[in-house]
């Protein structure tokens, strides 16, 4: 079993830990080690959240070493652009074309410009692929399914070495069961929808 790298980025609020914590629990069930570590910028609503998810076997540390993550699935572009550098050349990016304007920028610390930054990862990144998670959490009828969006497109391009159905059924066992329908409708969305953008 090859030891498998994802970085999660994005803002408070979209659910980046529950992602992350999806992703660990199926692997663990799967019968691999897992490390993770959480980078929670403002510690609040909208500040730069990352989350590292090492699985495999022996793993060392918590924190992915810049350019080696195999992956990185982003919520937000600018998040996703300034989590690059832990990507490893010929990794893939599973990115959301959804954008929030960072408390970064508010704060006059970065710039923001949607086309520059997709323009940036078209350049920088050979393996890409986009989702307009935002719109198809809308159409699973709850914009916070995003995560769950993105989950399913992440299962979809089969380069984690988590099953999709088990990555599903990890999910399913994490939400509330209230929230079942909605996230099961987001994930096969997400899985369904390659390369829409």
């Amino acid at each position: 079993m090859k030891n498998f790298d994802l970085v999660v980025a994005g803002v408070g609020g979209q659910g980046i830990i529950l992602a992350s914590r999806v992703v660990s629990n199926a692997a663990i069930a799967a019968g691999m080690e897992v490390r993770t570590s959480e980078v929670l910028g403002m510690a609040q609503r909208e500040g730069p959240v990352t989350s590292h998810v090492r699985m495999g076997r022996n793993i060392q540390g918590a924190l992915i070493p810049s350019g080696q993550a195999d992956a990185l699935l982003g919520f937000e572009l600018s998040e996703t652009v300034r989590n690059l550098y832990l990507l490893k050349p010929g990794g893939t990016v599973v990115t959301s074309t959804t954008t929030i304007v960072p408390t970064t920028v508010v704060l006059g610390l970065s710039s923001y410009n949607r086309e520059e930054l997709m323009a940036h990862l078209r350049q920088t990144v050979s393996n890409l692929v986009t989702v307009n998670a935002e719109r198809l959490a809308r159409e699973a009828s709850n914009v916070k399914a995003l995560n769950s969006v993105l989950l399913g497109t992440l299962a979809a391009i089969d380069k984690l070495p988590i099953p999709a159905a088990a990555l599903r059924e990890t999910l399913l066992s994490i939400v509330p069961a209230r929230l079942h329908e909605v996230n099961e409708r987001a994930f096969d969305l997400g899985y369904r929808s390659i390369g829409v953008s």
